[in-house]
């Protein structure tokens, strides 16, 4: 698919809860880069998965639910030696919890000789984040590829620093993220996981950090505060938006989906994380990652109560 949101990661089977008691587990779909887009295709953008997924009933709802929503599903492997992953999210007073079942998931076997080159090198923008080089040292090379292949083409990169330090230490992945993030045209890093990959504390020196590793924009997540986008040239803070929130879980990938999809239709990086911030407000307003992400009459809707 040609000028499409191309996005490279694992997705993952949900089950969310829905009863404080521990019962209650809503089934749905996550992995952040399927989830962004997911988001992207609902607010009308052409977009498109790289991944892998299992030969079970999870690999198969999983493809169902991205040819419903419009997602180019051509690069979408199905692997008969390894399953589908799965987690489950739970909620109490501190936030969200997740509990992962992914070790040796189909898409953590994805290798650089799986990469669809070509559909890479047309794309509109190529989408990754930390946690597809997290799940393996294969994927992770994979990662490298396939943005090696999109800079070569002149393709803008898109990185999400998503941080899971129960897939690797620390160390290692402030080494890999700060080495990506330095190859990314558009870096997405939400406040809490920056801090502990920089060391630093106020939003903006975070961005400036990300800034001078060489990024053109940086849009990042404040949560309930809002965004701040800045360029070289300049810098903003947008407000959060104020919506009867429920589950946060996807609201950062939402927020990613959406910018993209505003960014690849011309509009500024600022313009695009408005749209992009009120879509992430709704995408909090139901349970799980995908089923509340908003389409583009929501968000549009939301805007015009400015």
């Amino acid at each position: 698919m040609t000028a499409a949101i191309v996005a490279l990661g694992e997705p993952l089977m949900e089950l969310n809860q829905t009863r404080s008691d521990g019962g209650g587990y809503l089934p749905g779909f996550g992995g952040d880069t399927s989830n962004a887009v997911v988001a992207a295709a609902r607010q009308g953008a052409p977009a498109a998965y790289i991944s892998a997924v299992g030969c079970d009933a999870f690999g198969d709802s999983l493809l169902a639910m991205w040819r419903e929503e419009g997602v180019d599903v051509t690069h979408v492997r199905r692997d008969p030696g390894a399953p589908t992953g799965l987690y489950l999210v739970s909620h109490g007073a501190d936030g969200h919890r997740f509990s992962y079942y992914r070790a040796g998931s189909a898409a953590s076997r994805m290798t650089t000789a799986d990469l669809p080159l070509e559909a890479i090198r047309t794309a509109g923008i190529f989408h990754c984040s930390a946690i597809s080089q997290a799940i393996s040292t294969t994927a992770c090379d994979a990662v490298f590829a396939a943005i090696e292949a999109a800079r070569g083409a002149g393709v803008p990169v898109s990185y999400d620093t998503n941080l899971r330090l129960a897939l690797w230490p620390l160390a290692r992945a402030r080494a890999v993220i700060e080495g990506t993030a330095a190859l990314a045209d558009i870096v997405l890093p939400g406040l809490d996981d920056a801090r502990q990959l920089t060391g630093l504390t106020a939003p903006e020196a975070i961005c400036d950090h990300y800034l001078g590793r060489g990024a053109r924009v940086v849009a990042l997540t404040l949560g309930a505060e809002g965004v701040l986008v800045a360029t070289p040239e300049e810098s903003r803070r947008l407000p959060g938006r104020a919506v009867a929130c429920v589950d946060a879980t996807g609201a950062g990938d939402a927020f990613d989906g959406a910018f993209l999809a505003r960014l690849l239709a011309g509009d500024d990086p600022f313009t695009a994380a408005a749209y992009a911030n009120a879509a992430a407000a709704l995408s909090t307003t139901g349970y799980g990652a995908v089923a509340p992400i908003p389409r583009a009459a929501e968000v549009r809707a939301l805007l015009a109560h400015e």
